[in-house]
């Protein structure tokens, strides 16, 4: 990590207001202290451990298109997404850490880091609803279709997403803080919806737990240097990116697709549905229409009969039977 250096720092208001800020000399790789207007990372990012995220990531990309791709597995795009963005992430961190000044890496990467885990997240419950329709009989929980699972819970995800990313554009580096404030309101929000929602799929669950916690925490610890979470690189490393790391590694080395096999392991497609819900209505036609023949026929050996016609042939049948009688 690069060593901070001594800075001369300067008001950037007048001397008869508060400043709100300090403007910095940058250092070496442009690092000014968190405290600075100038200050686009809380920190500065360790070099070294960005490029070893990077290629982490970088593989577990590889390995996730190539899973996909194996196992045939269309919906895999997802942690396709989450974990591709933790790789840009870490690429424009790297960027950053020799060049702290430009905004074009410290931006991207905060924002990429903060919001990746979400498509985690959503491929979790994607995969739920996945399994419960292959092996539940009834293909459903607590009376919720496996097939809508999925859906409500990717929604809800969605929506998470959203805040979250509402409160993450608004922690703007080097920003007002004021907004900054609000930015992480908005974000611990979010936050807290996601873990609302999580419900199952234990260890990968348990590692997004523990991100949730970490980001709860450091939110809501205030937004000065009194609190260390936001201001020492490790805490994110370890409590953010490495259980992102070993949830996208759990889901590559037990990947879904070695559960998920043969038709029956995807919910049907558009014009499965489309055919399904076309037979369903001929069949209650089918079941309409043979109520409402029932109400004006009979069966005579199995052949419906008209009952006026029944009527006639019993009336025939006892004059014929009178006629034999006399």
């Amino acid at each position: 990590m690069a060593s901070p250096t001594t800075t001369s720092l300067s008001s950037t208001t007048s001397s008869t207001s508060v400043p709100s800020c300090t403007t910095a000399v940058p250092g070496k790789y442009g690092y000014v202290p968190p405290e600075a207007c100038n200050a686009n990372w809380a920190y500065a990012p360790s070099f070294t451990a960005a490029i070893a995220m990077c290629v982490l990531f970088g593989i577990l990309t590889f390995a996730h298109i190539s899973l996909a791709v194996l196992h045939r597995k269309p919906f895999c795009w997802v942690i396709i997404m989450g974990v591709a963005w933790e790789f840009i992430a870490f690429i424009t961190r790297s960027l950053g850490a020799h060049d702290q000044q430009k905004l074009g890496y410290a931006y991207p990467s905060s924002l990429l880091f903060l919001l990746a885990p979400l498509w985690i997240n959503a491929f979790v419950y994607m995969t739920a609803g996945r399994l419960i329709w292959t092996f539940h009989p009834e293909k459903k929980v607590f009376g919720i279709k496996a097939i809508r699972i999925g859906k409500y819970f990717v929604w809800l995800d969605i929506l998470s997403f959203l805040v979250q990313g509402a409160g993450g554009l608004m922690l703007e580096p080097g920003g007002d803080a004021k907004i900054l404030d609000i930015g992480k309101n908005i974000y611990m929000s979010g936050v807290g919806l996601q873990e609302f929602f999580i419900v199952a799929l234990y260890a990968v669950l348990a590692l997004i737990t523990m991100r949730v916690i970490f980001r709860l925490v450091e939110f809501s610890a205030g937004n000065n240097t009194s609190n260390p979470l936001p201001y020492k690189e490790v805490y994110a490393l370890t409590l953010d990116a490495f259980p992102m790391l070993l949830a996208a590694l759990i889901l590559a080395v037990v990947h879904p697709g070695l559960a998920l096999k043969g038709p029956e392991s995807e919910f049907p497609s558009r014009k499965e549905k489309k055919e399904a819900k076309k037979a369903k209505k001929a069949q209650k036609k089918a079941i309409k229409e043979e109520k409402k023949m029932g109400k004006g026929f009979t069966k005579m050996d199995n052949v419906p009969v008209s009952t006026e016609l029944l009527e006639v042939r019993r009336a025939d049948d006892l004059e014929r039977g009178k006629g034999y009688s006399n």
